[in-house]
């Protein structure tokens, strides 16, 4: 009775065939029953052949025979292998319905089919016993490959394979329309249905996040089912294994699909278009790849968006239009057939059924509830619903108890189709109930549509390659191909090289950058607070003093704080520089943007050394306790640093009294300008107070209130009225020019000073101690740029680099960051090309894998 299995023979793996080597099959068939007991179980076929012509032959050897009795799955299970599609046999039934009602003795017809259905059950429950027995077999040699006996054999699974291609197309971006049409069961039902039990029965696991009535499924879930010795489960972005017969890892897989839809899930938005893919892998799972799909709803409730019903039915679409999908239709046999949106909805996508499952859940309530049984039977037959289907199938997934485990729900299923009346009644086949028959079933359809569309979309890859390979070289002739990625690389190798190119700066242009900024940054502190209030003093021990008083206070309160943030300033232009400077025809502006975002992200993260300032402290303060000038030579230059000084700060105030006063003769002949009103009085003013300055030279720095009077009795005398307040401020620039002009005409006397400052200006009228403040000025900022330069170059400059280094790996690993920083039409076209070149190279594997299997 057993057919001929060579043409079945690429169906089963190569270590069925090697079995012989492991397993002891003459104790396995020691432990089998014998010949004379299996012919106990059998019916008297003499009787049924006289009652029956048409069974005449039931005792020859033969395939259709055995597998009207037994039905089709469970024979297919006894040999071991899928072979042909379950759907055959319901033609099959059906010609043995008609044969049966040709039978005029009804009697005899109702006994030869109780006879029928005991041996059937008698067979089953063999076949049951045998297929765990194969189940444990099958387990112990994948084992025995996991742990390395058959190396040869470890090679990537083709499911395994070809889900891989999937993933690779779900992310890849089709500007130029490529369609996907490779085949994945679509699994597809109303809200509740109860489609992801079925594939929880599929996957032999309790795998997805449950909820009564609530709406679970938020996202498309892939699912790829392949065999393996351990029953686990894993993310295709995540390296952790679920274990499958543990309870805490089956609770912590569900929490964690709960956390990845509702995270892929938009504010506003109730449902997500991205798909979350998870690998199942186990003993005895049928391999294929499976998407859930969100179920449709009639009726958007409270707290849903607007548009949940629209985005779940584009969804569905979307994922059904394609032409070698298999639509797993998922109905509720507990509700009314009349209240089905699904169906509605696959028989626009199938209209012929070609590639359609029709599953009927619940059917256990169904049995209780519906009046007329006839009406499942009409459900499975095709004759209910506006839909044709490849198969019709009856499943029961559990007593609706979210905490039954898979195991309690098979044999809940398989007692209640056994003493079920639909069954028994012959309105359902045997190869039409369980999910085991259903799973074998979608499997084979699965694999079929595989090798029927798999080259066809490899040319259609192939074909846009060449396009994208064409347009390449008409737009980029001279420039690699490079992806994201790879760009990534290139930009940061240049970015670590400009970094390193930092500690090239000479010694030399260090210290005159740090040195002139610095100044730039102190010099109005010196000038207004220390030297302007220093030289107002009536003699040179009340000069020093009031030096040494200010000098130590802005030392130890703003000076080494001020000497650091210059120093990190510095540091940020010459490292912003080497990051903008273009490099001439090989300057690559791709670039430009990330180069910029990892500057800035560097500088935010950079933080000098706390400690530097404390050091730098006692630095600046024993430099300017220094008074002692050596030679001539340091002398000229603190004269020449002073008068470079004081003549910038005279330009400065020259510039401010023309504006206060307005422009002079000369200008207004040239340019035909005028003074406004306010200017005229202010040049008034100034003209009064230059008066009583040329009155008393040695006049303080301040006006008394009787000056102030004098000087605005004066100027109403002339009709002028003028504000004490515009008289004060006036004084304030008219009295620092001639303080500014008076201290380089004393600069001018003080060159010829150094002997008389080497001899402690004793016997001599002349005094330089202003000449002695700019030296001691001039030291300090020498040593501070000199100690800032070797915290550059020692310390600083390699944080900075190690900074960098930590920005790009960080940005290395932020797929969303790279995306929005390396951007344009070069960019996308290297992508698509490395996204369509390796989608044809795993598809071209798969198909070598696929023929090597066959």
């Amino acid at each position: 009775m057993i057919p001929d299995l060579e043409e079945y023979k690429w169906i089963v793996p190569d270590f069925i065939w090697e079995l012989d080597e492991l397993v002891d099959f003459e104790k396995l068939l020691k432990a089998l029953p014998d010949a004379d007991d299996l012919a106990k179980l059998l019916p008297d076929f003499d009787k049924i052949g006289e009652s029956l012509a048409s069974l005449k032959g039931f005792l020859s050897p033969g395939y259709n025979l055995v597998s009207e009795v037994i039905g089709a799955s469970e024979l297919l299970l006894l040999l071991g292998s899928p072979g042909e599609t379950a759907f055959r046999a319901t033609d099959q039934g059906y010609d043995n319905d008609k044969q049966f009602k040709k039978v005029s003795d009804k009697e005899k017809i109702d006994q030869l089919q109780e006879e029928l259905l005991r041996t059937q059950l008698k067979y089953q429950r063999m076949l049951e016993r045998l297929e765990k027995e194969n189940k444990e077999l099958r387990k112990l040699v994948l084992q025995r490959d996991d742990k390395g006996i058959h190396q040869r054999k470890l090679k990537k699974s083709l499911i395994d394979m070809y889900s891989e291609v999937l993933d690779i197309l779900s992310d890849y971006d089709a500007s130029y329309n490529t369609q996907d049409h490779l085949p994945r069961v679509v699994v597809v039902g109303d809200q509740s249905a109860g489609k992801t039990s079925v594939l929880e029965m599929i996957a032999q696991a309790r795998i997805f996040p449950r909820g009564s009535g609530e709406m679970m499924t938020r996202s498309p879930v892939k699912v790829t089912l392949s065999e393996g010795p351990h029953h686990v489960a894993l993310f295709k972005d995540s390296s952790r294994e679920f274990d499958l017969t543990k309870e805490e890892d089956l609770a912590a897989l569900r929490n964690e699909i709960e956390i990845r839809m509702r995270n892929s899930v938009k504010e506003g938005c109730t449902v997500s278009t991205e798909t979350i893919s998870l690998s199942v892998k186990g003993p005895g799972l049928q391999r294929m790849v499976l998407v859930d799909l969100p179920g449709v709803i009639s009726t958007v409730t409270s707290g849903m968006a607007p548009d949940t019903k629209e985005t779940i039915f584009s969804i569905s679409k979307a994922y059904m239009q394609n032409p070698n999908a298999i639509i797993l239709c998922i109905q509720d046999g507990s509700v009314d057939a009349e209240r089905s949106i699904v169906t509605d909805l696959v028989s626009q996508m199938d209209p012929q059924g070609k590639r359609t499952i029709f599953v009927l859940t619940k059917v256990d309530l169904a049995e209780k509830n519906v009046a007329s049984p006839n009406r499942i039977q009409q459900i499975i037959e095709g004759k209910l619903f506006p839909m044709k289907a490849l198969g019709y199938f009856a499943v029961v997934t559990g007593k609706g108890n979210s905490s039954e485990s898979i195991e309690s729900i098979k044999e809940y299923e398989e007692e209640f189709f056994q003493n079920s009346k639909l069954l028994k009644t012959s309105m359902l086949k045997a190869h039409q109930v369980t999910t085991k028959n259903l799973s074998l079933a979608v499997s084979d359809c699965f694999w079929k549509m595989v090798r029927e569309s798999v080259e066809q979309q490899a040319d259609a890859f192939k074909a846009t390659r060449f396009n994208l390979e064409t347009e390449w070289k008409n737009n980029y002739p001279r420039l690699r191909e490079l992806d994201r990625n790879e760009l990534f690389e290139k930009a940061k190798n240049e970015i670590l090289d400009e970094v390193i190119s930092l500690t090239q700066v000479t010694p030399k242009h260090w210290e005159e950058m740090l040195e002139k900024t610095l100044w730039e940054r102190v010099s109005t502190h010196v000038i207004e607070n220390i030297y302007l209030p220093a030289a107002q003093t009536a003699n040179s021990g009340t000069f020093n003093t009031t030096v040494d008083i200010k000098l130590k206070q802005w030392t130890d309160k703003q000076l080494p704080n001020k000497a650091v943030e210059v120093a990190w300033e510095t540091l940020q232009e010459e490292f912003s520089r080497f990051m903008t400077e273009k490099k001439g025809k090989e300057h690559d502006d791709i670039f430009d943007k990330l180069k910029q975002a990892v500057k800035e992200e560097t500088i935010k993260r950079h933080k000098w050394n706390e400690r530097a300032e404390d050091s730098l402290r006692v630095i600046q303060h024993n430099a300017l306790e220094d008074r002692s000038i050596s030679d001539k030579q340091q002398w000229d230059a603190a004269i020449h640093f002073m008068e470079e000084t004081l003549q910038s700060r005279l330009k400065d105030t020259e510039s401010v009294i023309e504006d206060m006063v307005g422009p002079n003769w000369k200008k207004r002949w040239l340019y035909w300008v005028g003074r406004t009103k306010e200017q005229n009085i202010r040049n008034e003013t100034k003209n009064e107070l230059e008066k009583l300055i040329k009155c008393s030279e040695d006049h303080p720095a301040y006006l008394a209130n009787d000056e102030v009077t004098t000087v605005r009795k004066n100027l109403e005398a002339r009709g002028v009225a003028v504000d004490p307040c515009l008289i004060k401020d006036t004084w304030h620039q008219i009295y620092r020019r001639y303080f500014l002009k008076s201290a380089l005409n004393h600069c001018n006397l003080c060159r010829r000073g150094f002997y008389y400052y080497q001899r402690h200006f004793v016997d001599s009228e002349l005094e330089c101690n202003d000449i002695v403040l700019f030296w001691r000025i001039q030291r300090m900022l020498a040593i501070t740029a000199n100690t800032l330069r070797q915290q550059l170059t020692n310390t600083e400059v390699r944080r900075l680099e190690k900074n960098v280094k930590e920005v790009l790996e960080d940005f290395a690993e932020d797929n969303e960051k790279k995306v929005m920083l390396l951007t344009g039409k070069r960019v996308q076209l290297a992508e698509d090309l490395k996204k369509v070149r390796e989608i044809q190279e795993k598809l071209e594997a798969f198909i070598e894998a696929l023929h090597q299997e066959k």
